[in-house]
């Protein structure tokens, strides 16, 4: 037997072993009074799962996973096969999410082993906000905690209101001072990002808020995401 024939698979082994050894879980909890059907996505592939108020749901992703979300959607209905819709955060009228949730969504985003070992995350309100939540590290290397509990659906502005949630200002009304999609504008903060940064300090409120609103833990950290903490 040749055994350089071995060496591909060998080497597919390693590669596979390594990704999970740097791989992290996120344990997903809803305490809610009220059911939402969680969701993760990278925004070409995810899944989801219909969370019980105290029902939990843990999920992995792999080293180098970047630009990853995890959301609730609320009032949803699907069928036997799956496919419906959801009041906020529907992601493509599917219960397992492919791609993005629809605003207005709170966010829980990561990205993992990234610079330098290190995980980036964040809550985002740039899409909106639709439930309360918690998202912090689940290890003792990494003391990270970031909230956004604020009562914003009920103090949400009349321009950005929508059913069951409060929709982010670049999603209403879709413009460079917004959305900040121009790198070379000089974008900062509007007064209705800062409705959602005086409630929710520690989340994103507008594309540029990274000074105050990325994070980092150390690669090999797990975390947890709680609707309603």
């Amino acid at each position: 037997m040749n055994p350089f024939k071995t060496l591909p698979t060998l080497s597919f082994l390693f590669l596979t072993l390594l990704g999970l050894a740097h791989a992290a879980t996120f344990d997903i909890r809803n305490n809610c009074p009220y059911t939402v059907w969680a969701a993760s996505s990278t925004g070409d592939a995810g899944s989801g799962k219909k969370l019980d108020q105290g029902q939990t749901w843990q999920i992995t992703s792999a080293s180098g996973t970047v630009r990853a979300r995890i959301w609730a959607r609320t009032k949803c209905n699907f069928d036997a096969s799956g496919k419906g819709s959801c009041e906020t955060g529907d992601c493509g009228g599917v219960l397992e999410c492919k791609g993005y949730g629809k605003a207005p969504n709170t966010l829980a985003e990561y990205s993992i082993d990234q610079y330098e070992h290190q995980d980036f995350i964040d809550i985002s309100n740039i899409d909106g906000f639709n439930v309360p939540m918690e998202f912090s590290s689940n290890s003792p290397g990494c003391t990270r905690v970031i909230k956004c509990t604020a009562d914003i659906v009920g103090q949400c502005p009349n321009e950005l209101k929508v059913a069951g949630g409060c929709n982010g200002p670049c999603p209403v009304f879709n413009t460079e001072e917004h959305c900040c999609n121009n790198p070379g504008t000089n974008c900062g903060p509007t007064n209705f990002s800062r409705f959602f940064k005086e409630r929710c300090p520690d989340a994103y409120s507008y594309p540029k808020d990274d000074p105050t609103s990325l994070f980092t833990c150390p690669t090999g950290t797990n975390y947890k995401v709680i609707f309603c903490p």
